[in-house]
C-alpha cells in the first residue's frame, strides 16, 4: 500500500451536507407516482369512549373520494402493533390496534382512512364521516390510573400493565442501620420530539409480482418490514422498504405506527399507489410521547457522605397502549437510578400505568434523562443536609476505575443483568471542573449581581450505547474503480455517509474520494439490518463496514491471485492498481466484486461524564441566561459552547 490514511477522527466536512444546503435532499414528500391516491386519517377527538357507529356513506359520495377504510375492511381481526423491545407476553393485551377496535383510548387514535384523488378532497371527506362515540371518563394521570375507578382495558381489570424492579444487594438491611435517611418526591412532565420534517409514507403494490414497496422508512426499516410482512401475510422478501432523506428522528421517528400498516394496506386494497403526509397537528397528537414519570425515592447515607442504599417507587404514564418500545423508559429508570455512583444496595420498582394519552416510546436518552434529574437533584439536597460540598459528595461516591467492571441493578421480570465495563469517572469529573473553572465560579452561586441571581449546577451521568445484536454492510467495486458501501444502519441526521466513508477509506487505504457513496437503510441493500437507535449506528454499522472491507480485500486477493498466477498473500492494492506476482492490473478490471460483512454484539457499553452549568436569572422578568456550559464525556471529549 502506498497510501496511509487517518480519516477517522479528523475534522472532515460532511459529504451529505452539500445537497441539503442546496435544497437537493429527496424526502418522501418529494416522491410521487402516476395515479397515486392521497390518504387522510380520521382521528378520534374523544380521549375515551365506545364507538357506536361510523357512517361513511356521505363521504363516499363526495367528488374525488375513492375509498374509506374502517375496521371491518381489515378482516376478522384488526392487526395490533407489537413491542419491538422487551416484548413480554404479559404486555400483549395492551398492544394497540392499527384502527380503533370498538373503543377509542386517546385523542388522535385512528378510526378511518380516506383515499381520494387529492389531499384536499380527502380532507373534505373527513367532515362527512359521522362517528357516534359514547364518551367515557378519562384517566388523566398515574394516580387516577392506580385507583382503577375507570379502566382502559376492562377485560384485563387493571390499568397497571407491568411493574419492573431494579435490585442490587440488600436495601432493607442497609436502611435499618443507616445513620441518615431522607425521602423526596420528584416528577418529570411529558415531552415529545418535533422533527422539522413530518412523517410520510408512499406505498406501491404490484399485483402481478405480489410485491410491496414502501418509501419513507426510517430508523428501523428491517424490523418494521418484519412486522408489516406478518400483518399483511407476505414474505419479507416481497416487501421493499426505502429510506429517503430524513428531516430528524430523535428516537420517535421511524417506529412502527398505525400508519405503517394502514398506508401499505390501503395501496393493496385500492390497487393504486397511496401517499400520506402527516401534518403538525397530527404529529403532536400521535407521535410517541415520552418522559412522564414520578418518583418517590429514599436514600441512606453515613454521616461522612457514603451512600449506603437507594430505594423507591416510580410511576410511569405510558399512555393508552404499549407499542413498539414503550417499556424502555421505565426499564431504564429501574436500572439506572444509581447512575455512575457506587450504591451497593438498591431496590427500585417502576409501575407502568395506562392513561388516556398518546402512547409513549423513546426520546433522547429515555429513562436516563429522568433518573439523572431525580438523582442529581436529590444528591444536592442530601449534600446540604450533611454539610458536605456537593462536588466532594459526588466524587466520594463515584465508581472508581479499580472497581470496574461494576455490576448494576438487575431488572426483573426481564432478569436483565448488566455492568459498567470500564472507565475513569473521576477523571471526567475533574477535567470538567477544571475546564469550567469551578473553583472560582462556584463562589458566585446564589449571589445577586446587577439584578440577576447566579446559579451553578453539576451532574454526573452514564449513557449506554452500541446495542446489538447485529449490523450488516456490503462493499461493491464499481466500473470506474470507486467503491460503493451499503449498510443496514439508518441515517437520521448523524452524518453516517461521512463517517462510514472515513472508515471504509482508512480500511482500504485509499483516498476518501474513492468511496463513491454510502447507501443506507433500504432493505434491498443488504441481507439484514437493524437501524439507528441506542447510539449504535457508528459502532455497530461502522464495525460491519470494517468487516465488509476485510472480506472484500480477501475476495479481491483471491480473484487477483487466480488471474495473476500468484499466491493470495502476495496480492496488494495500490489505489488504482492490483499488484501480485510481479504483475499489475488496473483495479477497474475487477469491477463487480462484492463482499458482505457483519458485526455482532451482545454486550452493552457505557459512556460517562459530567456536565457543569452557570446561569443567571432575572427574577423580575423571569429571564434565564446560560453564561457557560461545559460537558466532559468518556475519553475526555469536551464541548464548550460560547454563550
Amino acid at each position: 500500500m502506498s497510501v496511509r490514511n487517518s480519516y477517522i477522527g479528523q475534522p472532515i466536512e460532511r459529504t451529505e451536507d452539500l445537497r441539503f444546503l442546496r435544497g437537493r435532499g429527496i424526502y418522501v414528500a418529494d416522491v410521487n407516482r402516476p395515479g397515486q391516491l392521497y390518504a387522510v386519517i380520521l382521528r378520534s377527538s374523544v380521549a375515551h369512549g365506545n364507538i357506536r357507529s361510523v357512517d361513511i356513506s356521505r363521504a363516499m359520495q363526495l367528488p374525488g373520494v375513492r375509498h374509506v377504510l374502517v375496521g371491518a375492511d381489515l378482516g376478522n381481526a384488526v392487526p395490533r402493533i407489537p413491542l419491538r423491545l422487551q416484548p413480554l407476553p404479559q404486555l400483549e393485551p395492551f398492544h394497540q390496534p392499527v384502527l380503533a377496535d370498538g373503543k377509542v383510548r386517546y385523542v388522535g387514535e385512528p378510526i378511518a382512512v380516506v383515499l381520494a384523488e387529492s389531499a384536499a378532497a380527502a380532507e373534505d371527506a373527513l367532515d362527512a364521516i359521522a362517528v357516534d362515540i359514547e364518551s367515557l371518563p378519562a384517566v388523566v394521570d398515574s394516580a387516577a390510573a392506580a385507583k382503577g375507578d375507570v379502566l382502559l382495558m376492562e377485560s384485563v381489570g387493571s390499568n397497571l400493565t407491568l411493574t419492573l424492579s431494579g435490585v442490587r444487594g440488600d436495601a432493607d438491611t442497609a436502611f435499618k442501620t443507616a445513620p441518615y435517611v431522607r425521602r423526596e418526591r420528584f416528577s418529570v412532565h411529558r415531552h415529545s420530539a418535533v422533527p422539522m420534517e413530518p412523517r410520510g409514507l408512499l406505498a406501491e403494490w404490484d399485483e402481478v409480482q405480489g410485491r410491496l414497496t414502501v418509501s419513507g422508512a426510517a430508523k428501523v426499516a428491517f424490523l418494521n418490514r418484519r412486522v408489516l410482512a406478518k400483518q399483511m401475510k407476505l414474505e419479507q422478501s416481497a416487501i421493499r422498504m426505502v429510506e429517503n432523506d430524513v428531516g430528524g428522528g430523535f428516537g420517535v421517528r421511524g417506529e412502527f405506527y398505525p400508519e405503517d400498516f394502514l398506508i401499505p394496506f390501503a395501496a393493496r386494497h385500492a390497487g393504486q399507489p397511496v401517499k400520506w403526509t402527516e401534518d403538525r397537528r397530527e404529529h403532536l397528537m400521535c407521535m410517541n410521547h415520552a418522559r412522564e414519570a414520578e418518583c418517590d425515592v429514599v436514600i441512606a447515607c453515613t454521616r461522612d457522605g457514603t451512600i449506603l442504599g437507594l430505594r423507591g417507587h416510580a410511576y410511569v404514564d405510558v399512555g393508552a397502549y404499549m407499542r413498539t418500545n414503550g417499556a424502555v423508559g421505565a426499564r431504564n429508570i429501574a436500572q439506572f437510578m444509581s447512575g455512575p455512583y457506587r450504591i451497593a444496595n438498591i431496590d427500585i420498582d417502576v409501575a407502568l400505568q395506562l392513561t388516556n394519552k398518546t402512547p409513549v416510546g423513546t426520546y433522547r436518552g429515555p429513562g436516563r434523562f429522568e433518573t439523572d434529574f431525580f438523582r442529581e437533584r436529590f444528591l444536592d439536597m442530601v449534600a446540604v443536609d450533611l454539610g458536605l460540598d456537593r462536588v466532594e459528595f459526588r466524587r466520594r461516591n463515584l465508581v472508581s476505575r479499580q472497581e470496574m467492571p461494576y455490576s448494576i441493578a438487575t431488572i426483573t421480570p426481564f432478569e436483565s443483568k448488566d455492568e459498567f465495563d470500564s472507565g475513569d469517572y473521576h477523571a471526567t469529573l475533574d477535567r470538567c471542573l477544571q475546564e469550567f473553572g469551578w473553583a472560582e465560579k462556584s463562589k458566585l452561586a446564589g449571589k445577586l449581581i446587577d439584578g440577576r441571581y447566579h446559579g451553578l449546577a453539576i451532574g454526573c451521568f452514564i449513557e449506554g450505547g452500541a446495542a446489538g445484536p447485529k449490523e450488516s454492510a456490503r462493499m461493491v467495486l464499481e466500473p470506474d474503480g470507486t467503491y460503493s458501501v451499503y449498510v443496514g444502519s439508518s441515517a437520521i441526521g448523524q452524518g453516517l455517509e461521512t463517517s462510514f466513508a472515513q472508515i471504509a477509506a482508512d480500511a482500504l487505504e485509499v483516498p476518501m474520494d474513492r468511496i463513491r457513496g454510502v447507501k443506507h437503510g433500504s432493505t434491498s441493500y443488504v441481507s439484514d439490518g437493524y437501524g439507528a437507535y441506542h447510539s449504535r449506528s457508528t459502532v455497530m454499522g461502522g464495525s460491519a463496514v470494517l468487516d465488509a472491507t476485510n472480506n472484500f480485500m480477501a475476495t479481491l486477493r483471491q480473484a487477483a491471485g487466480k488471474r495473476m498466477g500468484c499466491a493470495e498473500s502476495n496480492v496488494t492494492l495500490d489505489v488504482d492498481k492490483v499488484n501480485g506476482g510481479g504483475r499489475s492490473m488496473a483495479l477497474k478490471e475487477f469491477a463487480g466484486l462484492t463482499a458482505e460483512g457483519a458485526f455482532l454484539n451482545k454486550k452493552h457499553t457505557y459512556s460517562y461524564g459530567a456536565h457543569v452549568a452557570h446561569i443567571t436569572v432575572d427574577a423580575k422578568l423571569g429571564r434565564i441566561e446560560i453564561v457557560d456550559y461545559v460537558s466532559s464525556k468518556c475519553c475526555l471529549m469536551l464541548c464548550k459552547p460560547t454563550c
